[in-house]
């Protein structure tokens, strides 16, 4: 099989969509799961152009085992992982001090738990592998900055760029790179709760002037995962259109 094995978490939609299609562009195996599917999946499911390289599996990211049958199915079907993008991810806003528990733990288990299981997974078949990786975890600019009835979404996302520091140095001497997008506001469906008033004052506070397309961060996710970056790890590279400059 020609092209790279790539796992998407979260692919059915949103920026994880937009990154499925990158990567199935550029000729690329790709696995993906989330909590549900969409018509995005039935679509590169039938492809005749896709469908050969193309994995779907419905997967709770909080179930450890799920998690582990996933990696493993990815493997039986294409030999190998050579990249993993964590994007799934979930938002919950609200004020802290009155956000149910259960909304608390759903972010944290999603957000967190569930990367850093799909992310031991793959780490341990790269080991076995023997001829490094790509690791690249997709946090967001509301980690590095403070919002307002984002606290828990924030924790669990700088708590994302933290993991990329330090796996960067844990997995460098076997040829794994680790890094973060940290992406800006974008127009997909994360950003639909949000009121056109409210998206009008994030455009006017952008110095790019609109808001982010999943094209934005596809395109750093494919320099990430490209032999160019091989000595780029340990990065948070940010994709807002300047609003945090």
């Amino acid at each position: 099989m020609t092209g790279r094995s790539v796992i998407v978490t979260g692919g059915s939609r949103g920026l994880g969509a937009g990154l499925v299609a990158s990567f199935l562009a550029s000729g690329d195996r790709v696995s993906s799961c989330s909590r549900s599917r969409t018509d995005n999946v039935d679509r590169w499911e039938s492809d005749p152009d896709t469908k050969d390289r193309f994995l779907h599996r419905d997967v709770d990211l909080s179930d450890r085992d799920a998690v582990q049958t996933f990696v493993r199915d990815v493997v039986a079907t294409y030999g190998r992982v050579d990249v993993l993008i964590n994007n799934a991810g979930v938002a919950q806003e609200g004020v802290l001090a009155t956000m149910g528990d259960a909304e608390t733990d759903q972010v944290i288990d999603l957000n967190l738990r569930g990367t850093l299981a799909m992310t031991k997974a793959v780490v341990r078949r790269m080991f076995a592998q023997g001829d490094g990786g790509r690791i690249i975890n997709i946090s967001s600019v509301v980690g590095l900055s403070g919002y307002r009835g984002l606290a828990v979404y924030s924790a669990t996302k700088a708590a994302l760029d933290g993991m990329t520091r330090a796996l960067a140095r844990e997995l460098g001497s076997r040829m794994i790179t680790v890094n973060s997008i940290a992406p800006g506001y974008l127009a997909t469906e994360m950003s639909h709760g949000l009121t056109a008033e409210e998206l009008g004052q994030i455009v006017r506070r952008t110095p790019a002037g609109r808001l982010g397309q999943p094209e934005d961060v596809a395109a750093a996710a494919q320099f990430l995962a490209s032999p160019e970056a091989g000595f780029v790890s340990g990065h948070v590279l940010v994709i807002d259109g300047g609003l945090s400059a």
